[in-house]
Formats: structure tokens, C-alpha cells, sequence
């Protein structure tokens, strides 16, 4: 840790510095700009340098005509960021997508889990049921997303055969789109157009104004009308959302039958389920796997012939692939803790202030008025200059020791504390701690086959997308 990154308690108060602009006008130029005149990082980085603080005050797209206020007050450093997390501060009541709400007829005319504040009846019956279910599976976990990565390295390395590469995003996609419809089902779908091809476009429709993609600068206008100015309809995935639903609610009776215990109905579950799987499972691994190795392909051969002697020193003493086994592997952890650390899966949170508050910064104090949006983005938070040495840089080691175990209070990716476990009351990823063991089993796959690999990095609209150029099979394991 570079300095103390606790606030002192005589910080002066301040006015939030910024502005919202004309209404109607300073939002699209906000949005302009996010989307295309600066782009996402050099918006949030030029209005700190502006203002000279990390609280201000701005507008978050999509703005009009999507969302009816997309006025926030920005927090983006690690003091302040954490405030999102507090449920006795403010509201999480359909923010889960920002500063619009996509509508319920995308997830069967139900709001979902994690639309709903904690405040709301249906959340503890709801979060109850994901977390038993998934504490109900655990033991499935690690021997069913082995069985997926044998798959995926197969289909690798048969790429490579033929082509000399492999983009790793498709074949992210269909393993991660395999492991969660095996992890609630009990048995395939027979319909073989239920694929992540079903899973992309409905997750496409609800975050369109989110998202640019990348096209040339002439067609800027007609993207941004297109994608940020109105809602995409929900018929257009309607079909394939119900093919989804119904092979879910076929297949997966005994999770279902569980829904009953908590007071919820098989259908109501059933929409749930697939939200659980398709947004939150599969959309969330199908952006961190890429991030996860691209920054391990590039940190290079010195981090992975580390990682190939923990990993299969480790698996040999201990017999196998298990949770003691993953647990013994320090590096390993934090390379995982890292790629979350410097690009989470889900940059943005949300939350309305639930009454008048006082926000601090490293430098400063902030009133927050009652009803006010707070927005954080966590790419600027988890890279904290005041928390991270080298914050910018990805640093496998970082969370070895005792000194780097201090710094997991600082790792936000789940929408809480790396430190934190979520429960009823909070609004912290049920599979927070599924995702982080699935991580460190992919590296454990990938380094007891592999010594070293090459990687290509690009961008997607969400996300990074990677391409294996080279792979070097273990000389031993």
C-alpha cells in the first residue's frame, strides 16, 4: 500500500465540484463524449483533473430518451466507492443496469433478483434461494468445469492445428454457456439451437445502451440513435428467450423444487434461474475469462513458469484438483484477486441515497442530498494511486503475504468486499465465490497442460476479447 488509505475524520467539507449541464442537452454531450469523443476512461479521468477530486458531479448514459435522470454524483476513488455497498445508505432498487431500468418482459415479465433492494419482501426470498442452491451444488463444481475446460483446450487446440491461432472468446463462451446449463440441469437440452448464441443476443438487447461498437467515426450518429436513445424491443429475443426458459424449467426440476421451501413459485424461480445463469454466470465469465488471460498471457513466461511450478507442485502432493489443494496455491489466488483487481467483470454500480449523507474522499468530505444517484466506476476505484503501487500495471504477486492479504478490502468486483461474503442483506454476487474458485481452476487447467503461451489482446464492446498465438504443452506435470 502506497499511503493511508483511511479518511481523516477533519476532512474539510466541500461543494461537489461539476456540473449536469443544459437539461436535455448537457446529457447527450456527456454521452457524446463518453461514447466517442473521449471514450470511457479519458471521460471519467479528464473530469478528475478538471475538478481535481474524485466526487463530481455528471451525467451517465444513456440519458434521453432512455433514463429519466441521468444526473449522478461520481465516486471514484476507494474511500468513497465503497458507499455503493452500504444498504443502509442507498437504494438498490432497479439500478442493477445503471441509471435505466430494461423491462420485466426480458425476464418473463418478473424483476429478478438482482433488480430488488434489499428492502424489498421478495429479495431475502429470493437471494435465500440462489445461495442454497448454489451452496447445494457445491460439490459439483470443481469435476464439472474440469470436464468443460478438457473440452475447451480440445477445441483449442484444434483451432491452433488448423489455423495457427485460436480466438478464445467463442470457445470461452460455449464452455461457460455448457458449465452452467450442466450445473442446474439434469440433462442436456435436445433442442441444439439452445446455445450461447441465444444467451448473447438477449444479453445484447438489455445492455445496448451501454455499450459502443466500435464502428467507423461516420456512422457514430446512427449507432448512438440506434443504441442510446430508445429501449431495442424485447420481442425480437422473445422466442429465444422462451426456448431458453422452457428448457430450462424441463430440466432442471430439482432446483426448482427447491424454489417451494422459500415461498417462491416454480415459474417465478424458473425466470430467476435463467437470470442467474445467462446474465450473471455466463455474461459475467464470458468478460472475465478473456481479461483473466489476456493480463496472464502478457505478463509473460517468468509469471507463468511461477504459476506451472505452484499449480502442479501443489496438485501432486495433494493427489488432485481440490478446494485444499486450490487453497495451498498463494499465486495463483492472487493472479485471480489481480485480474479482478485491474479489469473487473462489471465496471459500474449504482445506488440512490437513501437520505441526506456525507461521502469522503482521501482529501475531502461531500453532502450527498437524499434522492441523489450515486455512480462508481470501478476500474478508477480498484486502481486507487493512493491504495495500489503500480495500479496500473498488473502485478501478479500483488495479494501474496501478509501485506498483500490487506489489500483484498480494496478488490470491489462483486459489488462488495473481496472480504465480504454475500448474504440476504446485502446486494453482494450470490456466485462471488464460485466465480473466484472457477478462475483459479481455469489457471490450474491451463497450467498443468501448458508451460507458456502468447496471446493477442483486443477490444469487444464489453470487454476484452483474446487470441491464443502460441501454446507450449508441459514438457512434465
Amino acid at each position: 500500500m502506497s499511503s493511508s488509505s483511511s479518511p481523516s475524520l477533519d476532512l474539510p467539507l466541500k461543494p461537489i465540484p461539476g456540473d449536469y449541464g443544459l437539461p436535455f442537452f448537457g446529457a447527450i454531450k456527456d454521452r457524446l463524449d463518453y461514447f466517442y469523443n473521449q471514450g470511457q476512461d479519458e471521460f471519467f479521468h479528464s473530469r478528475v483533473t478538471k475538478h481535481n477530486s474524485t466526487v463530481f458531479k455528471t451525467n451517465m448514459p444513456p440519458g434521453p430518451f432512455m433514463a429519466s435522470n441521468p444526473r449522478v454524483i461520481a465516486v471514484l476513488d476507494a474511500v468513497s466507492f465503497p458507499v455503493l455497498f452500504d444498504t443502509s445508505k442507498v437504494e438498490k432498487r432497479n439500478v442493477f443496469d445503471g441509471t435505466f431500468f430494461p423491462s420485466v418482459k426480458f425476464t418473463g415479465g418478473y424483476r429478478v433478483l438482482s433488480y430488488l433492494d434489499p428492502s424489498e419482501p421478495n429479495h431475502t426470498a429470493l437471494k435465500s434461494y440462489c445461495l442454497s442452491v448454489l451452496a447445494k451444488k457445491h460439490d459439483n463444481f470443481i469435476p464439472l468445469f474440469r470436464t468443460c475446460i478438457s473440452e475447451l483446450f480440445i477445441d483449442v487446440e484444434d483451432e491452433m492445428a488448423n489455423k495457427g491461432s485460436a480466438y478464445l472468446n467463442t470457445f470461452i463462451n460455449q464452455m461457460s454457456f455448457n458449465f452452467f446449463f450442466n450445473l442446474f440441469c439434469d440433462k442436456k437440452p435436445v433442442d441444439s439451437t439452445i446455445s450461447p448464441k441465444l444467451f448473447d443476443k438477449w444479453l445484447f438487447l438489455q445492455l445496448a445502451p451501454l455499450m459502443t461498437l466500435g464502428l467507423p467515426k461516420f456512422l457514430n450518429s446512427l449507432e448512438d440513435f440506434v443504441l442510446h436513445t430508445f429501449p431495442l424491443p424485447s420481442f425480437l429475443v422473445k422466442s429465444d428467450y422462451n426456448k431458453v426458459y422452457k428448457a430450462f424449467y424441463s430440466f432442471s426440476g430439482s432446483v426448482l423444487d427447491e424454489a417451494e421451501r422459500f415461498g417462491i413459485s416454480k415459474e417465478e424461480a424458473c425466470h430467476n434461474l435463467v437470470f442467474l445463469a445467462g446474465f450473471n454466470g455466463y455474461g459475467g465469465l464470458k468478460t472475465l475469462f478473456p481479461a483473466l488471460i489476456k493480463w496472464v498471457g502478457l505478463a509473460g513466461e517468468e509469471l507463468h513458469h511461477q504459476l506451472a511450478d505452484e499449480i502442479r507442485t501443489v496438485v501432486k502432493a495433494e493427489g488432485g484438483v481440490t478446494l485444499t489443494a486450490l487453497d495451498q496455491m498463494v499465486l495463483t489466488k492472487s493472479v485471480v484477486y489481480e485480474a479482478l483487481r485491474i479489469e473487473p467483470p462489471v465496471p459500474f454500480q449504482y445506488g440512490k441515497a437513501k437520505a441526506d449523507m456525507v461521502v469522503h474522499s482521501h482529501d475531502a468530505a461531500f453532502e450527498i442530498k437524499k434522492g441523489d444517484m450515486i455512480f462508481g466506476y470501478q476500474p478508477f476505484a480498484t486502481k486507487d494511486p493512493r491504495v495500489f503501487d503500480s495500479p496500473e500495471e498488473f502485478v501478479g504477486q500483488r495479494f501474496v503475504g501478509d501485506q498483500g492479504e490487506k489489500l483484498l478490502k480494496y478488490v470491489y468486483w462483486s459489488n462488495g468486499r473481496e472480504t465480504d461474503d454475500p448474504t440476504v442483506e446485502n446486494k453482494q454476487c450470490p456466485g462471488k465465490n464460485l466465480v473466484v474458485l472457477l478462475s483459479r481452476v481455469l489457471l490450474v487447467e491451463l497450467f498443468l497442460r501448458y508451460d507458456t503461451f502468447t496471446v493477442e489482446a483486443g477490444k469487444v464492446p464489453l470487454g476484452s476479447s483474446v487470441t491464443f498465438k502460441s501454446l507450449t504443452k508441459a514438457a512434465s506435470t
